[in-house]
Formats: structure tokens, sequence, C-alpha cells
């Protein structure tokens, strides 16, 4: 898969640009703060309709407009499509696919992308939140029904801490029986395939940080499980009900669930010790793309249209020179990469290729004056 054009319209600090991508190596270079970054970011979007750098959508948004359009020719499978998104400040997403109108989840099963930024320190160093994306974002570009399931998931879970929010003590069990059934039937879904996928990651990820880190260590991923907490025995669905009325007085109390996909984490371990607490700088920023890496091999291997298209934003700054050009010897043998980088010369041999310079939010011409390094 790759992306043949790249349009966008009051995105970030662009009022307009529109980029022309090859197979292959693509750079784009310009100082930081240009807007290098917004323009991965808008590929990274059409494929998971969120951010990497934000939360809402907001911000996405050029100041003064009232929203945002991200239009992508992709080709894949010698099929080419053209994706469209269209963010809006203060009505619902809007989306076309060829020009016909489709709701904005359908979008992602055109787009498939695994994007490595600096931000992807805090899948391995920061809170069990940032795990728990990273793991049902790639289930989703793997098995997009599955959005439906964690969509499910937490439309029962608002509800039901709703009930025990607004009713604490007082709550009608009749009524939280019935959402019990349903955080049940959907959470057990949800925490069946995350095992699943960890299973089948976990090997492609000690891979990765072999080749990246050219180190002789041992990386372990496992999950940790809430429901996990009192019983392993019976199914996943026996043992989160089993959990659910284990905890059940102390939600009552408290007003929220404590049990469930919601509450897990994914421990991730270099050499049998905690990454989070243990691993250095080096070794966190390897294992972070090593889990892309990782991503990019299982999708690759299960998608029907190829490699996902690969993006590195300003990755190579934060490399030494053996693992800058381990990293390029590995990317480079995939359909499309994009890089972004500040410096030029950062980017090794291996992935020379089609370079777009940036300058305060302009895509520059062939010709006109490079921004300066």
């Amino acid at each position: 898969m790759r992306i043949a054009r790249l349009s966008l319209t009051d995105w970030r600090n662009y009022a307009g640009a529109d980029v022309a991508f090859e197979p292959g190596p693509n750079v784009l270079a310009g100082r930081n703060g240009q807007g290098k970054t917004n323009l991965v970011e808008a590929i990274g979007y059409l494929t998971n309709l969120t951010s990497h750098r934000v939360s809402g959508d907001a911000a996405l948004i050029r100041a003064d407009a009232d929203s945002a359009v991200v239009r992508a020719t992709v080709v894949a499978a010698d099929r080419e499509v053209l994706a469209e998104v269209q963010v809006n400040r203060s009505s619902p997403n809007r989306a076309q696919v060829n020009r016909s109108a489709v709701r904005p989840r359908e979008i992602t099963r055109n787009v498939s992308s695994v994007l490595f930024a600096p931000e992807d320190l805090a899948i391995v160093r920061g809170e069990p939140s940032a795990r728990r994306r990273f793991v049902d974002e790639l289930l989703v570009q793997r098995t997009p029904r599955l959005a439906g399931v964690v969509t499910d998931y937490e439309r029962a879970l608002r509800q039901r801490n709703g009930l025990l929010r607004h009713a604490r003590g007082g709550v009608d069990p009749g009524s939280l029986d019935a959402w019990d059934e349903r955080l049940v039937t959907t959470g057990s879904e949800l925490l069946d395939a995350r095992a699943a996928l960890l299973a089948d990651l976990q090997p492609l990820v000690a891979e990765q940080y072999a080749v990246v880190a050219g180190d002789d260590q041992l990386v372990a991923l496992a999950a940790q499980r809430s429901i996990d907490a009192e019983s392993t025995e019976g199914t996943t669905a026996e043992r989160f009900a089993a959990a659910l009325e284990t905890v059940r007085r102390r939600e009552l109390e408290r007003g929220i669930t404590l049990v469930g996909p919601h509450r897990d984490d994914v421990v991730m371990t270099v050499n049998g010790l905690p990454a989070r607490s243990h691993a250095s700088h080096g070794e966190s920023w390897s294992l972070a793309l090593s889990l892309r890496l990782g991503a990019v091999e299982l999708l690759r291997h299960d998608l029907p249209t190829g490699d996902p298209i690969v993006i590195l934003d300003d990755v190579f700054a934060e490399l030494d020179a053996r693992r800058r050009v381990r990293l390029a010897e590995r990317v480079a043998r995939y359909e499309q990469v994009l890089i972004t980088a500040a410096v030029e010369e950062d980017i090794p041999p291996a992935l020379a290729g089609r370079v777009t310079r940036i300058r305060s939010g302009r895509v520059l011409e062939d010709g006109e004056e490079a921004p300066d390094a």
C-alpha cells in the first residue's frame, strides 16, 4: 500500500497543501516547527481517526477555520482509492470514498499505516492507557470489525459507570446485572482478541529489537488483566463475571467499574525487568520503535493490501550512527516509507529517495530555496 498524493485544506498550519509521494522512501525535510509532522499526522488520522499528538480534533483545524479536509489517493493491490475526511469544529465529521459519502470509520478500511514518533516513548514509560491504546488501535487495523466491539464495550462501561455513580448504594441490582452481562459479553471478546494479538506480536517485537538495538537481550510482552486477580480458571467470560461479583461492594462504594479491559495493562520487560521502570532511555527508545516495527510485520502478513505505509517521524536524530543504519536497512524493504527530518544528512543512504522540503506550512516547489537546516 502507498499514498500517491496527499492534499490538505485548513489542516494544522496548512491553508492548503498538495504533496506527491513515490514508492519507496520519501523524505519530508525542514526545520523544526515548519509542519513536517503535521503532514504525516494527517495520514495517521486517516488510519485511526485520531491524532498521535492530541486527544481531540479541534487542534487539527487551522485557526479561524470551521473545518479541515484531508484527502489522499491510496494505491493498494493495483487499485486506486480516493479517501477523504472532513474534520468539523462544531458538527460531526464527514467522510467520502471515491466521492461517495461513507461513515468516517469506513475510511480506515482503505488506509493502513504505522507511524512511529517521539511520543511513542509513552507506550513504554507512560501510563497503562498508552499501552491499551497501542494494542487496541493495532487490533482494529488487523481486524476492522473489532472497532465495533471496542465501541460497544466503551458504551456499556459509560452506562454502567453512570448507574454506579448516580445511584451509589441505592442501585437496583437488576439494572446492574443487565449492564454486567453486556460488559462481560463485549469485554470478553476484546480481552481474547488482545491476548491473541500479543501472542502473535511478541516474537516479532523481539526480532525487531535485536535488529534495531543489535543487542542479545530478551524482550517480552505480557497482558496484565484485572479480571485475573482472583482466579485464572474458567473461560474469560466466566472470570470476568466472577471478578465483577467479587468487587461489586467496592464498586458501589466508589461509583466506578473496577475490573475489565479498561483497567488492564501490558507488561513489557527487557531481560526480565519491567521496561517502564528499569529500561534506559536508549532501551526505551529501541523498544518503542520495535513495537511499531513489529506491528508493521504483523499487518503486512495479515492484510490483503500488503505492506502498511511506514512513517518515521523525527526518528533518526535520536539514534546513533550504527542504529540509524540498522533501522534504515530494515525499513527500506517496505513498499513506502515516509520520513521527516530536520537535517537531511541524518538520513542513511539506504533511505535516500524523493525529498520534499517544507517551510512555514508550505510545500516548496522544485527549485525553490530550501529551508536552512
